[in-house]
């Protein structure tokens, strides 16, 4: 395993996961739609806002909890679901969920994830959020509701940026499917992963968990081709309506970028929304979540919750979001990353590097608090 004690930022414990997997599987976490304009411009989002910092402020002391959702996070941050992570570290759902309760922060799980809503709460009495994919079997996404209900679950996030699956070209190059199987396309380089061969060994290839028992539409192997062509297309705010009556806890819209979405989100009783696109995986040439988020936090920011995901890889970037309108951003890739490379110590890493950039970032900004961080601080373009 990675000595991730020696990873000094994100990109680090992304080249250790680079390293141990095999390139069909690292490509499929790392990779975006299409170009991938999308999955860049999230990161080169944050690479362009300049910050204005304030001086001579007493910063002995600085303060990253903050309230999300009603309930006090540790940091203003909370773990983005990641589907299908076990195909690259066996149990990786749950080492995530572990670190999350650590830091203090929520962890989502995916509604593809290689753990079930059940035994996630078994293994943590964090505070968890359920990603729901609204697949066509309306009778089967109500049972998937109910169980996170039953398991006590606090926020549902509803993705409604998948009509279908976007192209992700580096896939079908790699000839990569889940469950993940060697075929000719990718054999020759699982034999170079030894650590990855071992691990696969002893357990065996996950499945996804949540989907177990679906009624899908034609026999096939590659679950996320048939997960894709699952996808409830007809998908609208009749459907959104239904979800909040049977969900009583909180309730998010992730993939929102546009301010009247964002809008009648709040009319029909959403809590919050997350702006998101799918963190470039969806349509590429989506605008950078960051640069959609201003408007819509202007818009809504009041009576909504706004969360924002896609590109955050430093702390300064968690400033960054927060200045800019949100109350606090998703992390998908970095926790996923570190839990590559080094399991439950390397998700911990992640968040640790995470935190104490977000705490230098606020000291070298003149902050003390989350709740000083706003627009002020940002440069003009």
């Amino acid at each position: 395993m990675a000595d991730v004690s020696r990873a000094v930022n994100i990109e680090d414990l992304r080249r250790m996961a680079r390293r141990r997997l095999p390139r069909a599987i690292f490509d499929f976490f790392d990779g975006g739609a299409e170009d991938e304009t999308t999955l860049r411009e999230n990161r080169a989002a944050f690479e362009r806002v300049r910050l204005l910092p304030k001086v001579l402020v007493d910063v002995a002391e600085v303060d990253t909890r903050t309230q999300i959702l009603g309930a006090e996070s540790q940091l203003p941050l909370a773990v983005a679901p990641t589907g299908g992570i076990g195909a690259g570290r066996p149990g990786a759902d749950v080492c995530i969920a572990r670190a999350a309760k650590a830091f203090g922060i929520p962890y989502t799980l995916a509604t593809p994830a290689t753990a079930s809503i059940e035994s996630i709460r078994a293994e943590s009495d964090g505070r968890l959020w359920f990603q729901l994919y609204c697949v066509k079997n309306r009778e089967f996404r109500e049972k998937l509701v109910a169980r996170a209900r039953d398991a006590g679950y606090e926020a549902l996030l509803v993705t409604v940026d998948l009509p279908v699956s976007g192209k992700r070209e580096r896939d079908p190059r790699n000839g990569f499917v889940t469950p993940f199987r060697p075929n000719w396309r990718n054999s020759h380089d699982i034999w170079r992963k030894p650590a990855w061969l071992l691990d696969i060994a002893r357990s065996g290839l996950p499945e996804m968990e949540n989907m177990r028992g679906y009624p899908w539409a034609a026999p096939t192997s590659d679950i996320v081709t048939a997960v894709g062509r699952e996808m409830d297309a007809s998908l609208d705010w009749e459907a959104v309506k239904r979800l909040r009556e049977l969900w009583p806890g909180k309730l998010l819209l992730k993939g929102v970028e546009r301010t009247d979405d964002a809008e009648r989100a709040a009319i029909v009783g959403c809590d919050g929304v997350v702006v998101s696109n799918h963190g470039g995986r969806q349509l590429d040439g989506a605008a950078p979540t960051l640069e959609a988020l201003p408007a819509i936090a202007r818009a809504v920011g009041g009576r909504l919750t706004v969360l924002l995901d896609g590109g955050v890889r430093r702390g300064v970037d968690i400033l960054k979001a927060r200045a800019l309108g949100a109350q606090a951003v998703l992390v998908g890739r970095a926790t996923l990353f570190g839990a590559m490379a080094g399991g439950e110590a390397g998700a911990k890493r992640a968040l640790e590097i995470l935190q104490d950039e977000l705490v230098r970032a606020m000291r070298l900004c003149g902050v003390r608090s989350v709740a000083e961080i706003g627009p002020h601080l940002v440069a003009p373009r």
